[in-house]
């Protein structure tokens, strides 16, 4: 994920986090600084069109579209990370700068798509309950509450990280997988059912809109979940193969760096090609 998260999977780690440029780059080093760059390159220009559309918009589009535009500032914010992760392999003085950042990755981005997964799950579930906080400032506080929780969780990984307690930071961040994991599951099932169902004495017009209301409900649920899979299963893997083996296996390492950029690229994409922006992405 960076080189703090290297570090905390190192068993030497303890003795040398604090001076990244004081060895020779490693392969593993020149394969991070590889995959931050790509995911600058081109994370910043796709986040930052996601959030010039949402913004231009206007009337109940931008509130419907309120948690992703936070996602995507979110995602700036992972970005961000990644212009910080580079130079901090030459200035150790930036590697804190890079630990507080990872929180943003670890709960800010997997905490704004459980918000969207449970805004679709109500829709779908329970509708009335839906209307009653579909107003923009039940957003807005949902959404402020997410940001101090991911403000909270880059303090911990900025002080765990730096107390080089990297076990901690293992179950901190596995927990965390867990819980988001368990809240989409949940989501997607339920809406699942509900999709299965019809609703007595609909007219078939009025059953087919719902029907296809369900249906990208279902499939915004089943996106969000698979990209969390992607994003955390492979650390969460790393991270216990790491403790149970005491062993630093650069296999799990690698791809699990690579699912971790994928992951921030899934969610814009797909409402680029609902917005109709992606013509060669946009099927019947």
């Amino acid at each position: 994920m960076d080189n703090a998260t290297e570090n905390f999977t190192t068993p030497q780690a303890s003795t040398n986090s604090t001076s990244p440029s004081s060895g020779p780059a490693t392969l593993e080093d020149g394969f991070e600084m590889f995959i931050c760059c790509l995911n600058v390159l081109f994370g910043v220009p796709i986040h930052s069109y996601v959030i010039w559309l949402i913004v231009t918009e206007r009337g109940s589009s931008f509130i419907s579209r309120f948690f992703i535009l936070n996602l995507s500032v979110c995602e700036i914010g992972n970005c961000l990370h990644g212009l910080v992760v580079l130079p901090a392999f030459m200035f150790s003085s930036l590697t804190a700068v890079s630990h507080f950042l990872l929180g943003l990755s670890i709960t800010g981005r997997p905490l704004f798509q459980c918000l969207m997964c449970v805004e679709r799950y109500l829709a779908v579930v329970h509708p009335v309950t839906f209307l009653k906080y579909k107003p923009l400032r039940y957003r807005l506080i949902c959404s402020a509450a997410a940001w101090i929780i991911s403000l909270g969780s880059c303090l911990s990984c900025f002080f765990i990280l730096i107390s080089f307690d990297f076990f901690i930071f293992t179950w901190f961040f596995s927990v965390q997988f867990l819980i988001f994991l368990s809240i989409q599951l949940f989501c997607l099932t339920a809406v699942l059912r509900a999709l299965k169902q019809s609703g007595p004495g609909e007219r078939g017009r009025e059953r087919e809109e719902e029907n296809h209301m369900k249906r990208r409900a279902f499939h915004l649920i089943l996106i969000t979940t698979v990209n969390t899979l992607i994003l955390f299963v492979p650390f969460v893997i790393f991270g216990f193969v790491i403790i149970l083996t005491k062993r630093y296996l650069i296999a799990f390492y690698f791809p699990a760096l690579f699912c971790y950029v994928v992951a921030g690229f899934i969610q814009p994409v797909v409402y680029l090609r609902s917005a109709g922006k992606l013509s060669c992405l946009c099927l019947a």
